[in-house]
């Protein structure tokens, strides 16, 4: 009965990707990204000079609009190659190969930075419920569960051993207005941003970790009245 009203609130959507995602994909990705970094760096030591930004970057914008391209959802951004695939068999499925992709993230002066960058895919499943009729999940719920996704996971990977130091989430909303190259602004941000960590701590000074690094973008990530998941709602204007 309780697992009947659950599904029928639509409840703990966001909490349950999250988890998921980190069970199913993460967790099994992160650990190896680092030795994936070092060896295109072997062959390539100046493309991926700053180690502190050898880590899987995550982009989760707040509109859960997903772009399967990102040279098409901003040109500053270039895909490279792809780093050294991972094979596990999975669930019945022999030789699952899961890989990243390395990317140019060229500035406004032309200078370029490289790293590995991706979307998170369960987004896409947020955006598509709420274009769907049978799902009855209304804008609000998505931004809302959208903010929750990212909270849920950014606490379950806070508390994994198996991947401190090797992600970085990239939440945003992003701009009313058109800007040609807000992506590339706002993933470069969160670049530098590592680079300036480094130092700090190579210089032993103490660091300032706030919950999120925001970049150019403040969010408000506060969720209905409490931190808990809360049931979804069709019935707002």
């Amino acid at each position: 009965e309780m697992s009947e009203i659950s599904e029928r609130s639509k409840q703990n959507v966001a909490h349950g990707l999250a988890w998921s995602y980190y069970v199913g994909y993460l967790k099994i990705v992160l650990p190896r990204i680092k030795e994936s970094m070092e060896e295109i760096s072997r062959t390539n030591p100046n493309m991926l000079a700053c180690r502190e930004t050898w880590k899987l970057h995550i982009l989760i914008p707040l509109s859960c609009n997903v772009w399967d391209d990102l040279e098409k959802a901003d040109s500053n951004i270039q895909y490279l190659t792809d780093l050294t695939e991972t094979t596990l068999t999975r669930a019945g499925t022999k030789k699952r190969v899961y890989k990243h992709s390395l990317y140019t993230i060229r500035d406004e002066d032309n200078k370029t930075r490289h790293c590995a960058v991706e979307y998170a895919t369960p987004l896409q499943t947020l955006y598509a419920m709420s274009q769907d009729e049978c799902a009855a999940f209304s804008r609000d719920d998505r931004l809302e569960q959208a903010k929750l996704f990212y909270r849920t996971l950014e606490e379950i990977l806070r508390g994994s051993k198996e991947c401190a130091g090797t992600y970085r989430l990239i939440a945003y909303e992003e701009p009313r207005e058109v800007e040609t190259h807000f992506l590339s602004r706002e993933i470069l941000w969160h670049l530098r941003q590592q680079q300036r960590e480094e130092y700090t701590v190579y210089e032993g000074t103490p660091t300032h970790t706030p919950a999120m690094a925001m970049g150019s973008t403040e969010l408000s990530l506060q969720i209905s009245n409490s931190d808990l998941p809360q049931p979804l709602r069709s019935d707002r204007p």
